[in-house]
């Protein structure tokens, strides 16, 4: 009984490791991960682990290389360059809200993993459709990707709050409301008021888009002048 158990006992694997660390970091955040909780998941002990992974920094680099592999940004083609470099960054905010703790690691120094640099090699040839400038190309990627980062950094710091308080957006504007009534009422503030009155509440996806287009425009604008 003992030998067949061994038989049918799953097999550990660098790629196992790393799925189960995803799951655990999309659910508690990636301070909540240790090696000896993962080997308790995946019912093995922590020096197992060891055989396969260095330790916590090489673990969080094989994650952030994984996430990037799971829905690989397209080569470039044609001669449309926004309308792919805009696809490109829906992509990078998809994986941001789908794996919340990326966004603090895709702030930092960049991991070098093959799915990493396959991504970058091809956001920066759709960069290349608009300028033959590589320095140019890598910063239009640069400043594509600081946006989306700035972008969702919001959107997770929201849903954090939601997570933290038990209250949805909604709820929490109307924990304020009485107060906002106030401010209003004063009349000192006639830009927040009509801001608050009479402007239209976008969703987050329509301010995305907004913001992405305008940052498109203006660098199609400055590529047209060199």
């Amino acid at each position: 009984m003992r030998e067949r158990e061994r038989a049918v006992r799953p097999q550990l694997s660098e790629e196992k490791i790393v799925r189960c660390a995803i799951e655990m970091a999309d659910a508690d955040g990636i301070d909540a991960l240790s090696m000896r909780r993962i080997a308790t998941r995946l019912g093995t002990g922590t020096t197992s682990l060891y055989r396969h992974i260095t330790g916590k920094e090489e673990l969080i680099e094989l994650m952030v290389d994984a996430v990037h592999g799971e829905h690989p940004a397209p080569a470039a083609t044609g001669d449309d360059w926004r309308a792919q470099l805009a696809d490109a960054a829906r992509g990078f905010r998809a994986a941001l809200l789908r794996h919340p703790w990326l966004a603090q690691q895709a702030a930092r120094r960049p991991a070098l993993g093959p799915n990493v640099v396959a991504r970058t090699d091809r956001v920066l040839g759709i960069a290349a459709l608009a300028t033959d400038d590589p320095t140019l190309a890598g910063m239009v990627v640069e400043l594509v990707n600081t946006y989306v980062l700035g972008h969702t950094g919001a959107e997770l710091a929201e849903l954090e709050a939601q997570r933290a308080t038990g209250m949805t957006e909604n709820e929490w504007r109307e924990s304020v409301g009485v107060y906002v009534r106030q401010v209003v009422e004063s009349g000192r503030y006639p830009h927040f008021n009509r801001r608050v009155l009479e402007a239209d509440d976008p969703d987050a996806d329509a301010r995305f888009e907004f913001g992405l287009h305008c940052l498109l425009t203006g660098i199609a604008a400055l590529v047209d002048r060199r």
